[in-house]
């Protein structure tokens, strides 16, 4: 859009007063950041209509002077199971003691889901979604998975598209209890009824490819579900390498998913795969704070040229937080990225991860997702943990209520 055009666009604001403004484009600014020093924004019609240096901004028809706060696009968390019921703070008292974690915890959250009505589901799920926006996450990514029946499933993921339209069929999280010893009857169910009732109300379809788990799927059982999806429309996803080195990130690789996520484990064999290719590696950081496991090795994915996502994994067993700044935190103290990678990984590596090229930037075009630090760099998500430093900047005037995932 032109100056001409953002000028005699009466709906325009123009966002200034930004110390440092990171645009994710590094024809726009400086570096991976494309950081803009003393930058401006023009939104009009929910959009980026002009990015630039203050001192050439066009005029608008309504200015915000931010005071010299550091402006970022909005975190994109493209991980999360946020969809569930009950409570599982015992298990992660005994992960602290030295129990260790094996993915078996996930049937007692399926008990209490299947249990609970869909008011007190979404109740939660708004909870969980207001609690993101307001540590600057504005699009997630939602699983099912704590429902493993075909009625269940579908009522978690029509739940999930209330708020976001980037919902996953995750019918093969376990087995359940009532499938013990019938993997393969279960396998049927979710390849069948189950996604032929799931697919109509999602986006993508993953699995917890996890041979070193007792409760998870193997490499074939993997396959079928992700071709199934695939035959079904529906983009791919894989929790994959997590507990121990496996066949998931190769799986990924082979089948053209979008995402493999957690990757704790991974093979000389896997990095190669994943290099250069259009794959992206999500990390968890938090699921490795939460449940005592080694931390991936992200300066070896990325030195090799992978691109590297970071995401909440938010659940309540293996990883309880909702926070993205406190996963950037953890992915510069434990996992070799320096503070631009993390933020990079959070915001346009998130936005690869879900295969978008609207969101994770602030070039004209983009979506008008402005984060705000109370702070002048982005390296303060880093270097100040635990401080709520960051919100999404709500524009005048106020919009009609949308999903933080449209």
């Amino acid at each position: 859009m032109s100056q001409d055009q953002v000028s005699r666009d009466r709906g325009s604001t123009l966002v200034s007063g930004i110390g440092e403004l990171v645009t994710n484009d590094p024809s726009l600014g400086a570096g991976v950041l494309g950081v803009v020093p003393d930058g401006a924004v023009v939104v009009a019609d929910g959009r980026v209509a002009w990015v630039g240096a203050a001192s050439a901004a066009p005029d608008a028809d309504r200015r915000i002077d931010l005071g010299g706060r550091a402006v970022l696009p909005g975190f994109v968390d493209s991980h999360s199971h946020l969809v569930f019921a009950g409570d599982r703070a015992g298990e992660f008292e005994a992960r602290m003691s030295g129990t260790p974690y094996d993915g078996g915890g996930i049937a007692s959250t399926v008990q209490a889901t299947r249990e609970a009505s869909d008011d007190d589901l979404r109740a939660r799920l708004r909870t969980l979604v207001a609690e993101m926006r307001a540590q600057g996450t504005t699009t997630v990514e939602i699983k099912s998975g704590y429902g493993l029946t075909v009625e269940q499933e579908a009522r978690a993921l029509r739940l999930a598209g209330e708020v976001t339209v980037e919902t996953t069929f995750l019918g093969a999280h376990v087995v359940p209890p009532e499938y013990a010893g019938r993997t393969e009857d279960y396998l049927a169910l979710v390849t069948g009824p189950m996604l032929a009732a799931c697919a109509p109300y999602a986006r993508w379809i993953d699995v917890f490819c996890e041979p070193a788990s007792p409760h998870a799927f193997d490499g074939a059982a993997s396959r079928a579900v992700l071709e199934a999806g695939r035959d079904a429309g529906l983009g791919l996803r894989v929790h994959a390498n997590q507990l121990s080195a496996g066949p998931g990130v190769q799986l990924a690789v082979e089948l053209g998913a979008a995402s493999a996520d957690h990757c704790t484990h991974l093979s000389p064999a896997d990095v190669d795969a994943l290099t250069g290719g259009a794959t992206v590696v999500t990390l968890l950081p938090g699921v490795e704070f939460s449940t005592r496991s080694p931390y991936p090795d992200a300066r070896r994915l990325l030195d090799a040229g992978v691109t590297v996502a970071l995401a909440s994994d938010c659940n309540p067993g293996s990883c309880f937080t909702s926070s993205i700044p406190f996963c950037i935190a953890l992915a510069v103290r434990e996992m070799g990225m320096t503070p631009a990678e993390a933020a990079w990984a959070a915001t346009a590596g998130g936005a690869a991860a879900l295969r978008r090229t609207d969101i994770g930037h602030l070039g004209v075009g983009a979506r008008a997702d402005l984060l705000v630090l109370d702070a002048p760099s982005h390296r303060h998500l880093a270097y100040r943990p635990g401080i709520p430093l960051a919100r999404p900047l709500v524009l005048p005037p106020a919009s009609a209520p949308r999903r933080i995932g449209t």
